[in-house]
């Protein structure tokens, strides 16, 4: 389904590159392996982004690194991923308010007020690294890790919450912990095989390197 859907927005694309005469100004280029996305970016001299929902948006990320300043659509949390000086967000998810931020992304430029390929490059390498991304799974992982506070503290605060809704919080909650307790004597802890995976001086599993090759 999710092949159907790309190949009719393709067509969609081709018939309005027909439509406008476009083939000398615009180039589709279909689907990128990873491997290959720093050599198309690099052509470029300005990202858009025309994202109608977002996350976290790693495709301006890699085109910020690449020294491409970035116009897009302020949706989800794209606004969270660079300060301002990075990307320009357009005030409407329009093509008007996406044309402007474009046209005022390029005077700038002109006017020499967008930093260098190296300067981004170096800002976003200090900005995000797999270093980085690692240490605060580890710390979520740890906060997780942490003792839980006793069961009946946990009762009493969704009690507390509200006459109604805390006894519907209380009564899930107990049935929740049975249904735990039921499964952890059919199936005990000590019978669940543990993952054994060990993230010392760059390894993952015994004799054999992470992803990075490191």
């Amino acid at each position: 389904k999710q092949w159907y859907q790309r190949r009719v927005r393709g067509l969609m694309l081709e018939e309005l590159r027909e439509q406008h005469r476009l083939h000398e100004r615009v180039i589709l280029l279909g689907n990128v392996e990873q491997s290959k996305v720093r050599d198309v970016l690099v052509q470029g001299h300005v990202f858009l982004n025309t994202s109608l929902t977002e996350a976290f948006c790693m495709a301006i990320v890699e085109a910020v690194s690449c020294g491409l300043p970035v116009v897009s659509t302020a949706v989800g949390g794209i606004s969270e991923v660079f300060p301002a000086d990075f990307v320009y967000l357009a005030a409407e998810t329009t093509p008007d308010s996406l044309t402007t931020g474009i046209l005022e992304t390029i005077e700038r430029m002109d006017r020499g007020e967008v930093m260098t390929v190296g300067e981004m490059h170096e800002r976003v390498t200090a900005m995000y690294s797999w270093s980085d991304v690692t240490r605060r799974t580890e710390q979520v992982y740890r906060e997780c890790s942490k003792p839980k506070q006793p069961l009946t503290s946990r009762l009493d605060l969704q009690w507390s919450r509200a006459p109604v809704a805390g006894t519907l919080y209380y009564i899930c909650y107990a049935i929740s912990y049975l249904i735990f307790v039921i499964t952890s004597w059919l199936q005990p802890e000590h019978t669940i095989e543990v993952v054994p995976c060990r993230y010392e001086d760059g390894i993952v599993e015994k004799g054999r390197p992470n992803r990075l090759g490191r």
